[in-house]
C-alpha cells in the first residue's frame, strides 16, 4: 500500500504529464514578483491568442463566438495555453483536460455551422471550475491526498447546466485541504501564489480561480463560498466575485466539506475579470431552471424587476451604508483608503452614504464558528484517516501540520451534542432577525424614506498578506451567517506613499493589534489589489449585481478611466 506521500507525488506527476511539452516556458526567477505580463512577453501565445485572451468583457467574447468570427476551437486553445502559463507561474491548476475541451469546442463549432444557432447562452465560452465541482470521468480530490483516484461517476448539477448552456470546461483550480481556509495550499498540488506579487497569498479557498483569472487564463470561473471563499480571492487578485444567496446556484453533486451541515451552507458562484460576466452567469444558470436538478434550489427565475431596482427607487438615488470596521478589527490603511474612495465616488454620482454601525457582529461570529466546529475534527479525520495524511492546521508550514489555526479549518478539540448545536442554531436565527430589524430601522435616517439599499464593506481588514498570515475571514463570513448576497469589486492597489502606516490606536481586540502590526512596511504590499464588497439582503441577488454595477461605474468615472486589469 502506497504512503500518502507517494500517492501525492504520483498525482502531481500525472498532472505535469497532462501539460503539452511545447507549452512549457522558462519560469522567471523567484525574485520576479509580478508575473502578470509574462504571457504577453514569453512568446508562447500568438498575436491572435493574445487578442482573444485580452478581451475583458464576456459579452464581447460571446458575440464573436456566436457570429462565428472566432471559432470555439481557437478561443479554447488560446485560454488553454494561457491557463497553462498561469499555472507555471502561480501553481493554480489541479485537473487539466485540454483534449477533452478541444473535442467539445469542435462539436460546438460544427453545431453552429450546421444549424446557424448557438447551443446556449454560453456557447463556446471556456469556463474554469474550482476543484470540487464534479465532472464525470475526472478525479475530484478537493485538496485531499485521500481522495486521489476518486473519479466522478456523473456530472454535478452545475456541470450539467454549464454544458447545456454551451460552455467549454477545460481546467479545474487549486484549493486548500478541507476548503476551510482563506488561503490555498494542500499536500498534493502545493501552494497557489498571487500573480501580482508571488510572496503574497491569492486568498482562499477559491485561490486557484483567483490567480487563474487575474492571469487571464480564464474570463469566467466558478468558486464556492461558505465564509468568503469566492470574495477573498476576488478581492486579493483584483477581480469580481459574487456570493449568491443560499441554494440559488445548484450545489448538488459537487464535493464538499461539512456535508450534512445545512444550517449555514456553502454556495457556488462566479468569479470574473468582468462584472458583466457575473450577471451573464447568473442569468444563464437560473435560466436553466436549476430547481429541476437540485431539490434545494429555490424555484425563482431571474427577476428583471429586481435587477432594475424597482424596490430601490429605480437606482436613481441610493443610500449606501459604509462599514468602516466591525467593532473588533480596524482595517489597514489601503482598505480605509478604498472605502474613502468609494464613498467619494458614489456621492459624486448622486447617491447618499451613511455610516453603518455593526450590530452584534461578535455574537454572529461566535455562532458561526460554533456551527462549523460542531463536529470537531471528525469530518476532516474521516477523510484523512484513509491514507494517514495529516490535517493541515497552518498555511505557513509547508508540508506539515505544525502551527496553530487562528481562522483556518475551525477545528475544535471536542464536538458538541446535537442539543448544544440546536441551541447555537436557535441563537443564530434570533440574531438574523435582529439584524433584519436593524436594517429595516435605517429608513428613519435615510433621505429616501427607504432602508439603506446596500452595505459597502471591507472584504478583509488588509490587502493580500504574506503566505500563512491570512488570519481573518470575519468581514466575509458575517454575510454568510446572515445569508446576504455580496459582490466584490476592485477599487485600488496598495500605494506605499498614500498608504503609510497610521499611529497606533487603542486596540479593540488582540486580533486588532495583530492586524495593525502586520502592516509594518507598505513596500511589502506594493501594488497589491484592494477590493470591497457590496452587500444586500437575502435573495436580493439581482439587486446586488445591479447596485454593484452602479458603484463600479461611479468609481471608474471618479478615477477618469482607470486602466483595466
Amino acid at each position: 500500500m502506497s504512503t500518502w506521500q507517494e500517492l501525492a507525488a504520483e498525482k502531481k506527476r500525472r498532472q505535469t504529464a497532462s501539460i503539452p511539452k511545447e507549452w512549457l516556458i522558462t519560469r522567471p526567477a523567484e525574485d520576479v514578483l509580478d508575473v502578470t505580463d509574462v504571457p504577453t512577453s514569453c512568446g508562447l501565445l500568438s498575436a491572435r491568442e493574445l487578442e482573444i485572451t485580452a478581451v475583458s468583457e464576456v459579452v464581447i467574447l460571446l458575440n464573436k463566438l456566436g457570429t462565428g468570427e472566432w471559432s470555439s476551437v481557437e478561443v479554447t486553445t488560446a485560454f488553454c495555453k494561457r491557463a497553462i502559463l498561469a499555472h507555471q507561474l502561480t501553481n493554480c491548476l489541479t485537473e487539466i483536460f485540454i483534449d477533452r475541451a478541444l473535442e467539445r469546442a469542435a462539436w460546438l463549432d460544427e453545431q453552429l455551422k450546421s444549424t446557424g444557432k448557438v447551443v446556449g447562452p454560453l456557447h463556446g465560452l471556456p469556463v474554469s471550475l474550482k476543484d470540487q465541482i464534479s465532472i464525470k470521468g475526472l478525479e475530484t480530490i478537493m485538496g485531499y491526498v485521500s481522495w486521489i483516484g476518486k473519479v466522478a461517476e456523473r456530472n454535478a448539477s452545475l456541470t450539467e447546466i454549464l454544458i447545456e448552456c454551451g460552455a467549454v470546461l477545460y481546467v479545474r483550480t487549486n484549493v486548500p485541504q478541507t476548503l476551510m481556509w482563506p488561503e490555498t495550499y494542500n499536500m498534493v498540488f502545493g501552494r497557489t501564489v498571487n500573480p501580482v506579487n508571488r510572496t503574497l497569498t491569492s486568498g482562499g479557498s477559491s485561490g486557484g480561480e483567483g490567480a487563474l483569472l487575474r492571469m487571464k487564463g480564464s474570463i469566467l470561473g466558478i468558486g464556492s463560498d461558505i465564509g468568503g471563499s469566492i470574495r477573498i480571492p476576488a478581492a486579493m487578485c483584483g477581480i469580481y466575485g459574487f456570493r449568491p444567496s443560499y441554494h440559488r446556484i445548484p450545489y448538488e453533486g459537487s464535493a464538499n466539506s461539512l456535508e450534512g451541515q445545512d444550517s449555514l451552507p456553502s454556495v457556488l458562484g462566479p468569479l470574473s475579470t468582468d462584472l458583466g460576466g457575473i450577471k451573464l452567469f447568473m442569468q444563464a444558470v437560473i435560466g436553466r431552471k436549476p430547481w429541476l436538478k437540485d431539490p434545494l434550489s429555490p424555484r425563482k427565475h431571474w427577476n428583471e424587476d429586481e435587477y432594475r431596482l424597482v424596490e430601490h427607487g429605480g437606482g436613481k438615488k441610493l443610500t449606501f451604508g459604509i462599514l468602516w470596521n466591525d467593532g473588533l478589527v480596524i482595517p489597514q490603511p489601503p482598505v480605509i483608503r478604498a472605502l474613502e474612495m468609494t464613498k467619494e465616488a458614489v456621492i459624486a454620482a448622486g447617491h447618499d452614504v451613511i455610516d453603518w454601525k455593526p450590530n452584534k457582529h461578535a455574537e454572529i461570529y461566535k455562532a458561526t464558528t460554533d456551527i462549523w466546529g460542531a463536529a470537531g475534527e471528525e469530518d476532516y479525520a474521516a477523510v484523512t484517516s484513509l491514507t494517514g495524511e495529516p490535517i493541515l492546521k497552518s498555511m505557513s508550514s509547508v508540508g506539515t501540520s505544525a502551527g496553530t489555526s487562528e481562522v483556518g479549518v475551525y477545528i475544535t478539540d471536542t464536538s458538541i451534542s446535537a442539543f448544544e448545536l440546536f441551541q447555537v442554531q436557535k441563537r443564530r436565527a434570533a440574531l438574523r432577525k435582529e439584524y433584519l430589524d436593524y436594517w429595516q430601522s435605517t429608513k428613519a435616517v435615510t433621505s429616501t424614506g427607504r432602508p439603506v439599499d446596500a452595505i459597502i464593506s471591507p472584504v478583509a481588514p488588509f490587502p493580500p498578506p504574506q503566505h500563512g498570515k491570512n488570519n481573518s475571514a470575519e468581514y466575509t463570513f458575517i454575510w454568510n451567517a446572515l445569508d446576504y448576497p455580496a459582490c466584490v469589486f476592485p477599487v485600488t492597489k496598495v500605494d506605499p506613499v498614500l498608504d503609510q502606516p497610521k499611529s497606533a490606536h487603542q486596540f479593540l481586540s488582540e486580533a486588532d493589534q495583530r492586524v495593525y502590526e502586520m502592516y509594518d512596511s507598505p513596500e511589502t504590499f506594493k501594488n497589491a489589489p484592494v477590493g470591497l464588497q457590496l452587500v444586500g439582503q437575502s435573495q436580493e441577488d439581482e439587486a446586488v449585481i445591479a447596485m454593484t454595477e452602479i458603484v463600479d461605474v461611479a468609481l471608474k468615472a471618479k478615477l477618469h478611466g482607470r486602466p483595466g486589469l
